[in-house]
Formats: structure tokens, sequence, C-alpha cells
């Protein structure tokens, strides 16, 4: 079982919940489960089999380059990381 943090922006679709426990062997089967408890999460984080543009994954405090490819060791805790836009 895996630990998810929801960002602050997804957390409309989690009653609040900042972190949810979801099984997953890949990044992809996470997003998918997460979907499965979450109505309407898959689509703000995925499009097209990879991650949305602005959005990054880390693993274990690793950023991952492998998107919803990445396999996870189990157990792990998974942080989906908005781009932050702005400055001058």
């Amino acid at each position: 079982m895996h630990t998810v943090w929801i960002p602050a922006l997804h957390r409309d679709l989690t009653g609040g919940a900042d972190r949810v426990e979801v099984e997953g062997a890949t990044i992809g089967e996470v997003v998918l489960n997460l979907n499965r408890k979450f109505a309407g999460l898959a689509d703000r984080l995925a499009f097209d089999n990879e991650l949305r543009a602005g959005i990054s994954v880390a693993v274990n405090g690793v950023i991952s380059s492998r998107g919803l490819r990445q396999r996870l060791p189990e157990p792990s805790e998974i942080h989906f990381i908005p781009s932050i836009a702005g400055g001058s």
C-alpha cells in the first residue's frame, strides 16, 4: 500500500484529505486506483497515458522522469507536484 499526498488544488475531489492509501505496481496503476476512489482525479493528473503538463511525481523523495511508467517499491510515498507559475 502506498501513501499518496494530494496537492491542495485537488483536495476538492478527496473530501479534503491531504493523503490517501492506494495500491499499484506503477504510478499509472496508482492514478487509476485513485480515480476509482475519487472520480475525476485521473483527468487532473494524466492525459493520453502521460502525466499532464505541469505535473511531476516524486517517489520516496525522488522526482521521476518515467511518469506513469515508474515502477514502485512497496510501500512508497508518492507526491504529485503541480508546477508553480509566476514571478517576474
